[in-house]
């Protein structure tokens, strides 16, 4: 009986090690190219570097977009996954705004959150190069509304 269980066990060990060391598949080196293109297709975001975005947005004339979210946010996963990557709405982002992902939990997150009254996730915020705010929205929406709400925040933008 025990030896029964000393080689059962002794081959599930065996089984977990040699798929634990297989090398993956091509088919998820392919999923994992085309998530690269797809994300290539979206909003390009600067992470985390509020100065730089500034910076960039005085240099090209261009308001910022920032969007304020917190890691455990789900409607803010949901923009990332869904809104974000959508190709109308990054072309026109990438070539109107300063694009800009700050988690608001984090680094320069807390005292933008204050700055800007930040008190639910997600925020999207359209600021200009001294980082006054133009105009915002809260909560989920999907790639037409936010190709809308950009084409707003784009007529709102100060005349400099």
């Amino acid at each position: 009986m025990h030896k029964k269980l000393f080689f059962t066990a002794v081959f599930i060990i065996a089984a977990v090690l040699v798929f634990a060391v297989i090398p993956k598949t091509d088919s998820s080196k392919n999923v994992l190219a085309a998530n690269i293109a797809d994300a290539n297709k979206g909003i390009q975001f600067i992470e985390s570097d509020w100065k730089k975005a500034l910076a960039e947005a005085k240099k090209q004339n261009k308001l910022i977009f920032l969007d304020a979210y917190a890691t455990w946010c789900g409607p803010c996963r949901m923009l990332k996954q869904y809104t974000f990557p959508d190709k109308a709405v990054g072309e026109f982002f990438n070539e109107n705004f300063i694009n800009i992902a700050l988690d608001m939990e984090k680094g320069d997150g807390p005292a933008i959150a204050r700055q800007y009254q930040v008190n639910a996730y997600p925020t999207l915020i359209f600021a200009d190069g001294d980082g006054n705010m133009v105009t915002y929205t809260k909560g989920y929406i999907d790639a037409k509304q936010l190709l809308d709400f950009g084409k707003f925040g784009l007529s709102k933008k100060p005349n400099k």
